[in-house]
């Protein structure tokens, strides 16, 4: 059975067609917004794995050439391997689903996400987020509470609901907000340097909207959906569950006290194995769940404690902030450095300054773009004291990446003004939460050590929940523990001015707007605090680029001339980079960048450049030389390909019979421009002139 339903969706409509496309999925959807189509279809196993303590969630997210009429670029001609793109995507239908599976679910289940049509102005990852949302709630997969996004735009102070990527451009804001019917539970977004205040408002503005999408939902599974699977009611040993908490209670109250990762994870393990052992006889093959109800009692613990004492696990309050050091210039070779501590996380941030030859080309689905300014983010086992494989950078690494470069972006000088390609890389050298606010801030000072002129610096702060009920505790500045522990992550980064770039996570079903606004609030004050510890070290970008920096000089030539300089089959620039070993970069505009390390390479590439491109210039004198004579005058080069003529009259101050009596082929004469034909181009000459 085939149905289409619609749905507004900002000023424009949304379709959600049932039964048409791949029927032997658990269910599946296809979503349309304009000519951008996503298919999204649901699968979950036959039987659930045994003995796991997690969610078995997959979601995939694949664009497809095919969609906006391309062809991969590169020498195999057909997608790989996600993109960069592609994965952030994928977060952000996967983070505000997964917490709503029900507690117990294991069986394996992947969202597989296709673009199959791709109208270049409508983006495909929020109909596509509620493509899943529609997909599972309407499948057998016991997922029982539907959710929606919206993106709230912001052009001369209005707001914008689902802006197409021209308005984008312009736009002051790009913020996606996920939620249910009753509260918002994921929030990403970029932002132009706006208040608090507007982000609230965004937010408000944005729920309502999902409220829309998700009565379309109700109404579709009423219609068409499926009988869920019902999920194995987890019961619990009562007897088992009293002994764990004798042996194990009093040893955990002494974790509360321990405020070092490594040694509370230490001790924690040594509970585990302490408690296993002593119940390993009454209890066999129960490791994992007596592991499991150790785990719950400790978090029990730590939650009761923020909530009834106010106090954290590590001694601090909910409002402070821990120790933060700053040091800039400490590596003597990058061209701008800076290592950032918080408590026990550290980010070693390194620039690197190159030229538009170094920027990076993007081939999607959206046509081929470039980068000048790119953040790395890596996070190596050893900050965490682990040992695993060295592979390239997972989904992880490139969100977090991918957040602390959209907190930048804001301030970062345009290419026109600082005509440099920009690479951070963010080292995680030790982490224990927030760790992508510490890439940020490291990231901030190691720019302003290398000289970029950002507008402002920028901080960023992580932000806690502990709720039940109606009591709750906003965190500041949370820990690995606090975070995954508690009910929210939210990442706010900005400058003094306002917000920069915002994530949020909630791992409950929501949290008020009002709880909202007050971590909103309370996040702007910390993020000032750890904006003037950074500025205590360097308050602004150093006047000069690094001595190992490139240096870039910027000319203008007139577009005609870019044939002069770049020669027959690019001879002639060549040379010139050879001879000076400078990298020379030429745009279409007549736009030519000269980069090198050292003033007098760069000069001379400089003199070499005008030498052939320079312009002819009315009334200036030039030393030429005599290419060809006639009965009239002679004709001379003034410049590399331009020449004009000297009339016999203009030779002299005397009256002379013959050219040659003045001047022959391949003599050097000073002359001096007294015309430009400005149709022709003609350039006349005179000997006379400049003799006076």
């Amino acid at each position: 059975m085939s149905a289409k339903f619609e749905v507004p969706f900002g000023d424009k409509s949304l379709t959600i067609e049932i039964g048409k496309m791949a029927k032997q999925a658990n269910a599946s959807v296809l979503v349309q917004v304009g000519g951008t189509v996503a298919l999204v279809a649901v699968v979950a196993a036959s039987k659930p794995l045994e003995n796991v303590n997690f969610l078995p969630l997959t979601v995939d997210y694949r664009e497809k050439f095919y969609a906006s009429g391309r062809i991969p670029g590169g020498f195999i001609k057909r997608e790989s391997r996600p993109g960069d793109s592609e994965m952030i995507k994928a977060r952000l239908i996967d983070r505000p689903i997964r917490p709503l599976f029900p507690e117990g679910y294991s069986t394996e289940t992947q969202i597989y996400v296709t673009i199959l049509s791709m109208d270049q102005e409508n983006p495909a990852e929020l109909p596509a987020l509620i493509g899943a949302s529609t997909a599972l709630y309407i499948s057998d997969i016991p997922f029982t509470t539907p959710i929606a996004g919206v993106r709230i735009g912001m052009i001369d102070d209005q707001f914008i609901i689902n802006p197409t990527y021209k308005d984008l451009e312009k736009s002051q804001l790009d913020l996606v907000a996920a939620g249910t019917k009753h509260a918002i539970i994921m929030v990403e977004g970029g932002v132009k340097e706006l208040p608090e205040a507007v982000i609230s408002k965004a937010l408000r503005l944005a729920h309502a909207e999902i409220q829309n999408i998700i009565e379309i939902q109700e109404k579709i599974r009423e219609q068409l959906g499926q009988e869920k699977t019902p999920v194995p009611t987890v019961t619990q040993d009562e007897t088992l569950v009293s002994q764990v908490e004798t042996l194990a209670l009093p040893l955990l109250e002494q974790l509360s006290v321990m405020k070092d990762k490594q040694k509370r994870s230490q001790r924690l393990q040594e509970i585990h194995q302490t408690v296993n052992e002593q119940l390993a006889e009454a209890f066999p093959d129960q490791e994992k769940t007596i592991s499991n109800f150790i785990n719950t009692l400790d978090s029990k613990i730590v939650r009761q404690m923020i909530l009834e004492k106010k106090m954290r696990q590590d001694g601090r309050g909910p409002l402070d902030i821990r120790s933060i050091t700053c040091e800039v210039s400490i590596l003597p070779r990058t061209h701008g450095s800076a290592l950032f501590t918080r408590g026990q996380t550290q980010a070693l941030s390194t620039v690197t300054l190159g030229t538009s030859q170094d920027r990076q080309t993007i081939d999607n689905i959206l046509g081929v773009s470039e980068k000048h300014f790119m953040l790395h983010y890596n996070f190596p086992s050893y900050s965490v004291g682990e040992v695993r494989p060295v592979r390239g950078p997972g989904r992880r690494e490139i969100g977090h990446g991918a957040l602390a470069e959209r907190a930048l972006e804001p301030v970062i000088p345009d290419n026109e003004s600082f005509p440099y390609t920009i690479r951070v890389v963010s080292e995680i050298l030790e982490s224990n939460g927030s760790s992508s606010m510490a890439a940020l801030s490291s990231g901030t000072l190691s720019l302003m050590d290398a000289g970029v002129p950002i507008q402002a610096p920028v901080s960023g702060i992580a932000m806690g929940l502990v709720q039940e009920d109606d009591r709750f505790v906003i965190l500041t500045d949370i820990t690995g523990l606090e975070d995954h522990m508690g009910d929210m992550d939210l990442k706010i980064a900005g400058t003094e001015k306002g917000v920069t770039a915002l994530q949020m996570d909630i791992k409950t079903d929501g949290v008020s707007f009002e709880i909202l606004d007050q971590v909103l609030d309370q996040a702007k004050a910390a993020r000032h605090v750890v904006l003037e510890k950074m500025r205590e070290t360097l308050s602004a970008p150093r006047p000069e680029l690094s001595p190992y920096a490139p240096r870039i000089t910027t000319l203008h030539i007139n577009p005609d001339r870019i044939r002069d300089l770049i020669g027959p089959g690019g001879k002639v620039i060549r040379g010139i980079i050879e001879k000076t070993g400078v990298q020379i970069d030429v745009e279409n505009d007549g736009t030519v960048n000269v980069a090198a390390v050292g003033d007098e390479a760069s000069a001379r590439a400089i003199e070499m450049i005008n030498a052939l491109t320079a312009e002819v210039e009315l009334n200036k004198i030039y030393m030429g030389k005599v290419t060809r004579v006639a009965n009239f005058g002679a004709i001379v080069e003034i410049l590399p390909g331009r020449d004009g003529l000297v009339h016999i009259s203009e030779l002299d101050n005397k009256r002379i019979d013959r050219v040659e009596d003045v001047c022959r082929p391949g003599d050097s004469i000073l002359v001096k421009v007294i015309g430009i034909d400005k149709d022709t181009g003609r350039v006349r000459l005179s000997r006379k002139a400049a003799m006076k």
